[in-house]
């Protein structure tokens, strides 16, 4: 017998495709339509459900980009309908392969109650159950035209990004607006016919392969392709025995759970998030009202609240599915945040705001944190998530690799501190599965922890733009529930796989195996450390400026009984919590998201001051004495930290400055010695006490250097290793001069280059280490990456950049292909490259990305003849020019601060960076005072505030910074009544009472990098 595979897949395929689908809804009438386009931005649903209607004629070109038009479809149920399901069926000008990217739309009952929303894949709006013949129909259909930005040639400039720029020509031309008999056999049929066709496509040829083609044949044999309802019940039953036949025992299970991943704002800004949101939610809600089993899980809770906030009717039905246990809350954090940039603190708020919004509003607390999209993620997370009291961490990213393929699925993720947490990738590698069969497979076939484990997780649902699951997934879920050659697929919680998961590699034995130590690197997207500069300079400005207010409110509560502005400040650092979105902060985001987030971030730098402002007021009284507020943890300019004392001189002899005979100059104080060539480079800054130069010989350091940038794709997102062998060294000065004002020496270069322009200031101030450079830079660049490089004299195997509550190291040469990878990497306030003895650190205000090269020359003109001379060159980046999604991304005026640090080692670093961004403030009043908590020994502190629970209890963070244990007291400068630790979000789960001195101090051991939350109760 002769057997022609592909003869019976394409025949299924083409009978599929051109006529069971359509005949789903063969059977149909048009309704009638009315429509009203709004002039500008959305109303709420109760001002567009009374719009004046226009008739409208299907076919009729609608919405400009951006645009919101609401139409009204009319229409009487045929008598002849029934006792048949009736669903009214919506094409908008859907590209079906785009799903979440294009026009989109609510569907609203005549009363103002949600139906379910309509999108490309999802086209379908029910009226009748079983109809009962004559009935009339209304609909109302907030539609969204949305213009496509990555569309089938990807990353193409568009000036679609803003309503700004973008055209208002209409987008979309609506296809069919009409009622329609749902004939489910034909539905059942359709979703048969593709399980099998996708299963026995990741078969081997073999008798369960073959069992299914002839299946196929056989069923559409019997099958009339003029009269497909009448015959769908015998093609159905020709296929029942391969549908019937059960998994192996030993066959993958996938857990799978209903999934949309809604960016927070992308291609589409907030307030068309806020939009998306309900949409989802309510085809959810209609989809979990219309199964059995079918659960669907959401993160974020900034987007609960949007739904709470803006469409309360959508609100009532998530409430209702929560409580059911079937729409679950996931991730415990305000949003699904970057990792890598936030600091310390802004991730406590993302887990404490999450998981306050979640309690107070749905009664209940997530137990893992979902990140499936953030782009790389901290090697400090591994303890934050652990002492935020969450049991497991999932994400996908990694799967995106470049270059290495990741060894692990389900595993333990080791951080910096030693701290595990359950971890697991889908082996499908998608966060948007729609239980393929290629994907099914995918997931068995690579999923690594198979010696050990059984399963894996499968978010499954059209996301990114939203849309969620469809009833042919759970259709295809029910029939892969327990099928022959395929992984067995349920809906289950996550909680219910990772407890499962747990206890396989406990008692496996060989759980230890199973273990990732350090950062998740993810070698791809490495640009976004760099891309939009206004938005990471806000975020870093206002995570800064919320802790300092926090602590000078805190001390005005206690000191004073001032009221502790406790809805101000959860308000602001929600706006910021909500800015580190992982399309935000990262830069990927259109114009229109941009040109906000920069508009928030000056709102919240507005409101904070003006909280600081009125703190400090009270705090100092009415008087005229010249006071300094230090609001950095580290003590400067003669101030304690978080203390205020009476503004005083110099305490340091001032900074000279010399002019060269060749035009340079020599900046000096009494710890270092700057020498600059004339044209404004750094040739040598040494360190007076070691005499170590920190510039390598016969290099200059601080020098601009120009790329040439345009990866492959994804261009505010990545920059592709080939970036490198195109450089132009900005080393021409227009005009250099040289000042000593107030003891502080400082030079001016400005330099013009191609389009654009740029003004530095350094800066020697007595008694410092730092070479400040302050940068004003008017950009006006095009695909280019702007890097300032210093190459330094230090034999640096390692070089240390500090992230949350710590610092990670990174060798500095690229031996294996996991080092070779990361040529673009993070930091938050400062980097370091240092040998035993010596050390040279960078410090910055709002700068994340650096790299790292390491050359080695031995040609004589090293120390000694036939000494080799190592050169380690470190390299700030400043700024990028994508194209897409923004194409006018960073052009204007930007402004940057760095500094160089001489001879200096992780607690210089550490110090430093600290102060670099916290400078002190000069204000008037009555006196100073102490600091409400000081901190002594090995001990750094991280904030000072009031618990969230308004209990009026005293908050302290804690945390080791450099590495090693250490032992410290904490003192708090108040009367107390006693002292626990608790968990980072303030929780008592674990506490733990801690003794409290007579004079207010506690002893605290921590472990290295160890992160310790002390509460306070009040006496």
């Amino acid at each position: 017998m002769h057997d022609d595979i592909t003869l019976t897949t394409g025949r299924a395929h083409r009978v599929l495709t051109e006529r069971i689908w359509p005949a789903v809804h063969g059977t149909s009438v048009p309704l009638d339509v009315e429509w009203h386009v709004l002039p500008g931005e959305p109303v709420p649903p109760a001002e567009g459900l009374a719009l004046a209607m226009e008739p409208y004629e299907v076919g009729t070109p609608w919405g400009p980009a951006w645009g919101t038009t609401w139409f009204r479809l009319t229409g009487a149920v045929p008598a002849e309908w029934a006792g048949r399901p009736v669903e009214a069926v919506v094409d908008l000008g859907f590209d079906v392969n785009m799903p979440g990217f294009q026009c989109e739309a609510l569907v609203y009952r005549p009363d103002g109650s949600p139906v379910k929303s309509i999108n490309p894949r999802n086209q379908h709006v029910p009226v009748a159950d079983a109809a009962t013949g004559g009935e009339q129909v209304e609909l109302l259909l907030e539609a969204a035209s949305n213009p496509v930005l990555l569309d089938y040639h990807p990353f193409l400039v568009t000036q679609e990004g803003d309503t700004t720029t973008a055209s208002p020509r209409p987008l979309y031309t609506t296809r069919r607006m009409d009622l329609a008999i749902f004939e489910a056999e034909v539905h059942d049929l359709a979703l048969d016919i593709e399980v099998l066709l996708e299963l026995q496509a990741e078969l081997p040829t073999g008798p369960r392969r073959m069992r299914i083609l002839q299946a196929l044949d056989d069923a559409l044999d019997v099958l009339d392709l003029q009269r497909i309802p009448e015959t769908a019940t015998a093609a159905r039953a020709a296929l029942a025995d391969v549908l019937a036949s059960p998994a192996e025992a030993s066959a993958h299970e996938i857990s799978a759970v209903g999934h949309a991943h809604i960016d927070s704002a992308w291609l589409w800004p907030v307030r068309e998030t806020i939009r998306k949101v309900a949409r989802t939610t309510s085809s959810m809600a209609d989809l979990i009202d219309r199964t059995d089993d079918f659960v669907y899980g959401m993160s974020s809770a900034q987007q609960y609240a949007w739904v709470k906030e803006h469409r309360p009717e959508v609100w009532t039905r998530i409430k209702e599915a929560v409580a059911q246990g079937r729409f679950l809350p996931l991730g415990g954090m305000w949003v699904e945040s970057d990792t890598v940039m936030p600091s310390g603190e802004a991730l406590a708020r993302q887990f404490s705001q999450g998981q306050r919004f979640f309690e107070r509003e749905l009664g209940l607390r997530t137990h893992g944190v979902w990140l499936p999209d953030s782009f790389g993620y901290s090697p400090a997370l591994p303890q934050l998530v652990r002492r935020a009291g969450f049991d497991w961490f999932f994400t996908q990213k990694i799967s995106w690799n470049q270059v290495n393929v990741f060894p692990h699925h389900t595993f333990w993720w080791e951080g910096i501190d030693g701290s595990r947490v359950l971890t697991h990738f889908p082996p499908m590698d998608t966060y948007n599965s729609q239980l393929s069969g290629e994907e099914v497979a995918k997931a068995a076939r690579q999923f690594r922890e198979a010696r050990h484990a059984t399963g894996s997780i499968a978010p499954v649902g059209w996301g990114d733009g939203g849309g969620g699951t469809t009833r042919e997934m759970t259709g295809k879920a029910r029939r892969l529930a327990d099928l022959e050659g395929s992984a067995k697929v349920r809906w289950e919680h996550p909680d219910a796989f990772f407890e499962r998961a747990r206890g396989e590699l406990v008692a496996s034995g060989h759980g230890d195996s199973a273990v990732w130590v350090g950062e998740l690197y993810l070698e791809l997207h490495r640009a976004t450390l760099t891309s939009q500069h206004r938005t990471k300079q806000g975020n870093r400005r206002n995570e800064q400026l919320l802790v300092e207010a926090e602590a000078w409110a805190a001390t005005a509560s206690a000191r004073t009984g001032a009221a502790y502005p406790y809805e101000e400040l959860d308000a602001l650092w929600q706006q910021v919590l909500l800015m580190q979105f992982h399309d935000i902060l990262p830069g990927t985001s259109i114009a229109w998201v941009h040109r906000e987030a920069v508009a928030q971030h000056a709102a919240v730098t507005a409101g904070v001051q003006e909280i600081i402002d009125r703190s400090l007021r009270t705090l100092v009284g009415d008087g005229d004495t010249a006071l300094r507020a230090n609001p950095a943890v580290f003590a400067q300019a003669g101030v304690p930290a978080l203390g205020v004392a009476p503004a005083s001189g110099p305490t340091a002899a001032p900074s000279t400055l010399t002019e060269l005979p060749d035009g340079g100059y020599v900046l000096a104080n009494d710890l270092v010695r700057v020498t600059l060539d004339a044209a404004g480079h750094v040739t040598s800054a040494i360190d007076l006490a070691s005499g170590r130069d920190a510039v390598a010989p016969g290099r200059e350091a601080n020098v601009l250097q120009l790329h040439q940038d345009f990866p492959n794709k994804w261009d505010a997102w990545d920059v592709d290793r080939f970036y490198r062998n195109s450089v132009t060294d900005l080393r021409e000065a227009e005009k250099v001069t040289a000042t000593v004002d107030d003891g502080v020496a400082t030079v001016s270069v400005h330099r013009a280059f191609s389009s654009s322009s740029l003004d530095q200031v350094l800066t020697l101030a007595p008694g410092s280490r730092t070479l400040e450079v302050s940068m004003e830079t008017d950009w006006h660049e095009a695909e280019k990456f702007l890097k300032v490089a210093f190459p330094l004299d230090v034999r640096a195997e390692h070089v240390a950049a500090e992230t949350q509550f710590g610092f990670h190291q990174r060798v500095t040469h690229t031996n294996t292909s996991w080092e070779a990878a990361k040529f673009e990497t993070s930091m938050h306030r400062w980097v370091l490259a240092e040998e035993p003895g010596f050390g040279v650190g960078l410090v910055n205000d709002s700068i994340y990305g650096y790299d790292v090269t390491r050359e080695v020359s031995d040609d004589g003109v090293a120390p000694a003849p036939g000494v080799p001379e190592v050169t380690t060159t470190v390299r700030l980046s400043l700024l990028r020019a994508p194209r897409f999604p923004d194409p006018e991304t960073d052009q204007g005026v930007q402004t940057h601060r760095y500094g160089l640090v001489v001879g200096a080692d992780a607690a210089a670093a550490t110090e430093a960076g600290a102060t670099f961004g916290a400078r002190p403030r000069e204000l008037r009043g009555g006196a100073g005072f102490e600091p409400l908590v000081s901190v002594a020994g090995g001990v750094t502190l991280s904030v000072v505030k009031l618990a969230d629970d308004r209990s009026g209890d005293l908050v302290v963070r804690v945390y080791e910074a450099l590495g090693r244990r250490a032992a410290g007291t904490v003192t708090v400068a108040a009367p107390v009544a006693g002292a626990r630790t608790v968990s980072l979000i303030e929780d008592d789960v674990e506490a733990r009472a801690v003794e409290v001195t007579a004079d207010g101090a506690v002893v605290v051991e921590l472990a290295p990098f160890e992160v310790r939350t002390l509460r306070f109760t009040r006496a």
